[in-house]
Parts: structure tokens; sequence; C-alpha cells
């Protein structure tokens, strides 16, 4: 059977409960999900600083690393040509390219990303943001909520020129910009103030957000996280503290599904989220016993986040994913990753959802059992093969040959 066949014996069996297959696969083709830079050089960015700090590790000395803008683009191409549909990018104010000289992070200007915009306008790519409040000599200690007024003061101008980039990405490319703020601030043992940080935490943001940008197109995203390495007491930036400073703010809250304890499930917590803000960010990863990063799969965790996505409105969540894999194929990575979070999003269109909620209000709960399960068996996966078929990218494993050839003529002679 070609695949256009197994797609409408497949399309049959899903109407049979209530589904149109086509309409899940027009509802898909409009999601885009940010794919994070980062992966193709294991967080290094272009200032050359040398090693990672603030609690963050990429694993692994995989060959073919990009070194260059030119070759953290080209990977990225590679990458996107495998993944269905146009999506968005993720940059860290780390991978500015200083074509007229360095600036440090409190002087970076629009024009030190005119090539990343360049870069998106061409493949219509729209484009997030992050400050970096890490791997830098003035990260040692803390950033926001540094004790030392120079050092919190340097942060702040970071945060204030990351807003006015933010912003130029938002004007050029005609569309939204998500910036998100994370800073890696807290102690290793028990802390004896607890509020202090906190409260220069919160000032620090409140100025940065005094600058004037334009709110309707630049969402400005914050980030908890329980701990870190090296933080493993007390994260100044914690969920309670960002929850109610974004809600105080009208600013997203940003949820990363390695920034919890290990039994919380940031699935449980969209649907609470949006019950009081209007959109919600979210950095798709996947914890392996702490906040490891490692590539999204096609798990549990991640279709039950796309089923509340798809459930609670895809228009108001703002996904992005974050994953730094250097022990294997880095645009390997990248793809796996895209592809899954796509997979799950497709799974959770085709649910009966309304079939699905009745049952549960009914309190027919072993019906429900039964139907969610026998579900999981469905043919998606030829619903999702059509889908790569309409896109023009590969299907199935297909794409994998690809990239073993790019690895052996470009990656491998990268030293």
């Amino acid at each position: 059977m070609t695949t256009k066949q197994r797609y409408e014996s497949a399309k049959e069996i899903y109407k049979a409960i209530g589904v149109d297959t086509d309409a899940a696969l027009k509802a898909l083709s409009q999601i885009r999900v940010s794919m994070h830079c980062w992966q193709g050089d294991d967080v290094s960015g272009f200032e050359g600083n040398g090693e990672l700090s603030g609690g963050i590790q990429a694993t692994g000395n995989y060959p073919g690393k990009a070194r260059t803008p030119e070759e953290l683009m080209a990977d990225m191409d590679k990458a996107l040509s495998f993944i269905p549909g146009t999506h968005r990018i993720n940059l860290h104010a780390s991978y500015a390219i200083f074509e007229d000289g360095f600036v440090d992070r409190d002087q970076i200007e629009p024009k030190h990303f005119k090539k990343w915009v360049e870069y998106a306008k061409e493949r219509g790519l729209g484009i997030d943001f992050n400050p970096t409040f890490f791997s830098h000599p003035k990260a040692s200690d803390a950033t926001l909520s540094s004790e030392n007024e120079e050092i919190r003061k340097f942060w702040v101008a970071h945060g204030k020129a990351c807003l006015r980039i933010a912003e130029y990405f938002a004007t050029e490319l005609g569309k939204p910009c998500c910036m998100n703020i994370w800073i890696p601030d807290g102690y290793k043992d028990i802390p004896a103030d607890r509020m202090a940080p906190r409260a220069r935490l919160k000032k620090s943001l409140d100025e940065i957000l005094s600058i004037p940008y334009d709110k309707s197109n630049v969402y400005v995203a914050v980030e908890s996280k329980v701990f870190g390495i090296g933080l493993e007491s007390y994260t100044v930036g914690s969920h309670e503290f960002y929850m109610n400073y974004a809600a105080k703010n009208n600013l997203l809250c940003l949820l990363d599904n390695g920034h919890y304890h290990p039994t919380e499930m940031v699935a449980d917590k969209i649907s609470a989220m949006l019950l009081f803000s209007e959109k919600l960010a979210l950095h798709v990863t996947r914890a392996v016993r702490w906040d490891s990063d490692h590539v999204v799969l096609y798990d549990d965790e991640t279709r039950e986040i796309a089923k509340e996505i798809i459930q609670n409105g895809a228009d108001r969540v703002m996904i992005a994913l974050d994953f730094f894999d250097a022990s294997i194929n880095r645009i390997s990575a990248w793809v796996v990753g895209m592809r899954n979070m796509q997979k799950a999003l497709l799974q959770a269109l085709l649910l009966p959802s309304e079939k699905l909620a009745r049952l549960q209000e009914e309190r027919k709960l072993t019906e429900l059992m039964v139907l969610q399960e026998e579900l999981k068996l469905y043919p998606v996966g030829d619903v999702w093969n059509y889908f790569c078929e309409c896109n023009h990218v590969p299907e199935k494993e297909d794409w994998f040959a690809q990239i073993t050839q790019y690895e052996k003529e470009v990656l491998s002679k990268r030293k």
C-alpha cells in the first residue's frame, strides 16, 4: 500500500470514532514549534568565553559540533529540511554575531543579530529570544539577585538590551517574539535569608520591564527552576515567585518540564495556568532523574503535555524545545525532538476529545480507561507519514540516511 492508501484507511478508522483526520492535519500544520539553536553547538555561543556555568552541562563529545554562525545555520537548515511545516527558532543572547567588534552583554544591540533576521526572513521563520545570564565572569555568584549593585546593574542592562532586540525581531519579521528570562541564582546550602535575594530579583525585573516595548508583539516570559548543580538548596527564581510575578505584571509564565520535582507533571499545570492567563510558554525537554535536558521522546509525558495543549487551545501556548545532547549526532537530536513533539500534537488532535470528556462527566470511568488504552494503537503513524509526504519531508526513519551522509561529508571534517 502507498502512503496515501494507508492514510485513507486510517482516515476511515478515525472517522468511525468521530475524528476528522484532514482537520487534524490542517490544525497541526498551523502549530509552530520553536527549535533551539543551542543544541547545535552544546550551548557554546559565539563569545568564546569557554566553559559553561550556571548549572548547565552538555555531556559528550560527538564529532561535528558547529563552531561558527555559518556552520550552525547550515546544521539548522539540515535539521529543518526533515521537519514538516514551517516553525520558529529560539536564540540565546550569547549567539550574537560580532562583525564590527565584540561588545559585552550589557551593550549588545539589534545589529548583532542582523544575520539571524536575514536567516529567518529567507525561510519564513519566527524568532524567540533569551537573555543569557550564565557562562560569564559576572555570573559567577549571582545575576539579577546579586548583592553586588554593580553586578546587578550589569545584568539589568543586559535584560533591557535583550528586550530591545526581541522587539527588533518582532518588527523585522512581522511575527511575535517570546523573550524568556531564566537566571541560575541560588545557594548550594541552606540560606540564612531567602527573602532578600528574591526582593532584589523583583526589583531587577521591574527595572528591565520599565523601558517601553511593544507588548502586543513581544511576550516576556519568566522561567522557574527547582534547583541546579551547585544550587541544590535554594533557587531565587522559584515557580511560586515567577508565577506570582507573571500574574501581577501580565507576563507569560514559562513551564519547563525538567524544572520541577520528579513527581510533578507539567501537563497537569497547563489547564490550571490557562484558567488565569491568556497565554503560556513551554520548554519541552526530557528530564532523566533531574533537569538533564535529554532529547524529547514520543513518551507518555510528551503526549500528555501535547494533549493539554490541544484541549486548552494551541494558540494560547508558545511551544519551544530545550535540550542539548553532545553524545549523539546533534542534528539528529533536533530532528527526533521536533518530530516527536509534532507526533504528540498529532496524536492529541486525533483523540475523540468530546467523547472522552463526556465519559468522564458521566463517571463512566471503566469505559474511559478502555477507550484511552485502545486509542494508543490506532494508526496515528499512517496519518503522520501522510503529513510528512504532504510536506515533502522523509517519512519514518528515512531521513537518517541523509544525516549520515551529511556527517560523512561535512561534520566529520570539523576538527
